[in-house]
């Protein structure tokens, strides 16, 4: 957990502009109460600064290497009502993706996770849910393993934080949304981390990846937007080191 990676003074700024960008843009299909936007980057880019913080960047090459890439932005959003969610482990050990790697997966770290919290994240209105050692296991409830998806796990944790906190974790780490209690909305981005030598190209549409393994089999996996020009045109220059490999006129 990183704190203040989003001082306390620009946070709220930074989520109401998140907020306003997610609206009309939310992926079809999320769960009744709940709002996700892939390829938020194109929508603002008031997060993009903070992906240097010195902190989070070290983080990331210390565990994937100096050309580490971001492979996916998004909102997270639960609104007051929202239900829980199933357990899983992110792409690409997510087993109902059609790009997945077979279980068991060798223990290596091979991508990350990062939860911005742009609100409070508290038990009532949905922290996040880890279950501490389980990226180390082989497998995860996606793939039928260890407890049933919507089980309560003895050794659960919920990772609550302060807005502007970036919790970060092997993507194989088996996690859960829980019910927002709340009357308040928790408003949080997930950003993932990927090493240069991971094929993501499943992810594009239009890829050669995408087509055999997801679309000619009619399939599902994550879709990611590529970046538009344009905004890639208006980053800062280390930023756009994490987003060159994805660009598309």
């Amino acid at each position: 957990m990183l704190e203040s990676v989003i001082p306390t003074d620009e946070v709220g700024q930074v989520c109401e502009q998140v907020t306003a960008a997610a609206v009309g843009h939310d992926i079809a299909n999320v769960p009744a109460g709940r709002g996700a936007v892939s390829g938020l980057i194109n929508q603002t880019q008031c997060f993009v600064p903070y992906l240097v913080e010195p902190r989070l960047l070290g983080l990331t090459q210390a565990l994937l290497g100096e050309h580490v890439r971001v492979s996916y932005t998004s909102t997270i959003v639960a609104l007051p009502g929202a239900t829980k969610l199933k357990w899983h482990a992110d792409w690409p050990f997510n087993q109902h993706n059609a790009g997945h790697l077979d279980a068991p997966y060798p223990d290596a770290v091979m991508h990350l996770t990062s939860i911005w919290m742009l609100t409070d994240f508290t038990h009532g209105n949905g922290a996040t849910f880890i279950v501490p050692g389980s990226h180390r296991e082989p497998n995860n409830p996606t793939g039928g393993y260890g407890m049933g998806e919507f089980d309560d796990h003895p050794d659960a944790k919920q990772m609550t934080g302060k807005a502007g906190s970036v919790m970060v974790m092997d993507s194989r780490m088996w996690h859960a949304a829980p019910a927002n209690t709340s009357e308040e909305a928790r408003i949080g981005l997930a950003i993932r981390w990927a090493p240069w030598w991971l094929n993501l190209d499943v992810l594009m549409a239009g890829s050669d990846e995408r087509r055999r393994m997801v679309d000619e089999p009619g399939r599902k996996d994550n879709q990611v937007p590529a970046v538009d020009r344009a905004v890639f045109e208006g980053l800062d220059a280390p930023v756009q080191t994490l987003f060159r490999h994805w660009v598309r006129d």
